[in-house]
């Protein structure tokens, strides 16, 4: 089965980055694309683009998502739009943060998995993409978005455990440092913005992550890709640390 056996697919969080790139290469394909975002702006100028249906609607609202996923008989999940405002430790986190970033990166993909999967488990028939990150793979100091991140990660594998049986494949892709708009959105110290951008290395581009995604969609039905890790080559994550413990 390849790509051209699915005909339309839903894109969480395409206004922008990563999203804006799977739009555009899967509507180059000949898929039926529906872009999910906030910006409404955006959305139209991609529309113009690419000739993808727009649907300007916060994540956050759960009876939103079910009434746009229920007129759509999606054979394509991306579940891409995520939020970084839990980047600070923990204990330091504004509280509206920690929640967003809950309901963002770990309620919304929920909800769309539950709108879109009978259609698919009643067809037979689906893909699922689920974008985590490496920081929900390996240890980093950020509780709120690594462990957000991390929660999708045991998502995509006990998902493909309920799934077994069914022609509905999953797929975790799981970037490092992508040249995004996410730490212009995610950290408002500007020292400590300017530090995490600029560190020099070569990073990747929306264009690298889509199309792995769409190499993941293009291979054939009895393959199933379970995980994706994928980062910059001056970037690596594990191994360990050790910090001085300072002087109180």
């Amino acid at each position: 089965m390849a790509l051209s056996e699915y005909k339309t697919a839903l894109v969480t969080g395409a206004s922008s980055g990563i999203g804006s790139a799977v739009v555009e290469q899967l509507t180059q394909r000949g898929v039926t694309v529906h872009a999910l975002a906030r910006r409404r702006e955006r959305l139209e100028e991609l529309a113009e683009k690419t000739g993808c249906h727009i649907h300007a609607i916060d994540l956050q609202d759960t009876d939103g998502i079910r009434a746009v996923c229920a007129e759509i008989p999606a054979d394509i999940l991306i579940n891409n739009a995520g939020h970084g405002r839990g980047f600070s430790k923990l204990y330091e986190t504004p509280l509206e943060d920690v929640d967003d970033s809950i309901d963002i990166n770990i309620r919304a993909v929920y909800h769309m998995l539950r709108a879109v999967l009978p259609g698919m488990v009643e067809r037979d028939h689906g893909y699922i993409v689920n974008v985590g990150s490496m920081t929900g793979l390996y240890s980093v100091p950020t509780s709120v978005y690594g462990g957000s991140k991390a929660a999708v990660h045991m998502l995509s594998r006990n998902l493909r455990l309920e799934l077994a049986g069914k022609r509905i494949r999953v797929t975790e892709i799981c970037p490092g440092r992508v040249a995004t708009e996410f730490y212009d959105r995610a950290i408002d110290d500007p020292v400590l913005r300017d530090t995490l951008k600029n560190t020099g290395t070569n990073e990747l581009t929306p264009h690298d992550v889509a199309s792995t995604i769409t190499h993941c969609l293009e291979t054939p039905a009895h393959v199933n890709i379970n995980l994706v890790e994928l980062q910059p080559t001056e970037q690596t994550y594990g191994g360990s640390q050790f910090t001085p413990f300072e002087n109180h």
